[in-house]
């Protein structure tokens, strides 16, 4: 018969449980931190924002995502430049200087969609009808539809063709805003 005695030191295993786990805390403190305050985070690929000063090219990739973010804070945004394409969508209440620049958003696998846009302001909104595709470059301000919104103020408008790909995405789960520059 063979008997093997182990002696166990709890204060020893505990105290080196102890340091193992602040040092996972630590890994994930930091990984969190890089990923919330890194401001590459923040944007997606094929957005070409990087300061305040440039005008934010909205892409089908962060469409939804600008727009979530710009309604959620609005405050961070007033002031920056856009430019994206959509068609105009326009709403029985609207005055002739409003529409939306719409896009359809898909919320099913079988490619049911909602309109979703920001309310664009233009003294010759009017021009433009009901779908057709046009491309524009505003900026963003405070408005107000049932409620303080964002509303685009059109610097630039122009008619464009439709693109090859029209629908665009609910927002990603892992988008996090670090920053004022969308």
């Amino acid at each position: 018969m063979f008997v093997c005695n182990l002696k166990v030191n709890a204060k020893r295993i505990k105290k080196i449980l102890f340091i193992i786990g602040l040092i996972l805390l630590a890994f994930v403190i930091i990984f969190i931190c890089t990923k919330v305050f890194h401001t590459d985070f923040f944007f997606h690929k094929g957005s070409s924002c990087a300061t305040d000063n440039t005008v934010c090219e909205i892409t089908n990739d962060n469409y939804t995502d600008v727009l979530k973010v710009v309604h959620d804070h609005l405050e961070d945004y007033v002031g920056q430049s856009v430019r994206y394409s959509g068609y105009v969508y326009r709403l029985s209440d609207f005055n002739e200087k409003n529409f939306v620049l719409a896009r359809n958003m898909v919320i099913s696998s079988d490619f049911q969609s909602v309109v979703v846009g920001f309310l664009c302001e233009c003294d010759t909104a009017y021009q433009y009808k009901d779908f057709c595709w046009v491309e524009i470059e505003g900026t963003i301000v405070k408005g107000d539809y049932h409620g303080e919104i964002p509303v685009l103020h059109i610097n630039s408008i122009q008619e464009t063709k439709k693109p090859n790909e029209e629908y665009v995405y609910p927002p990603s789960d892992d988008f996090i805003p670090t920053s004022t520059i969308i």
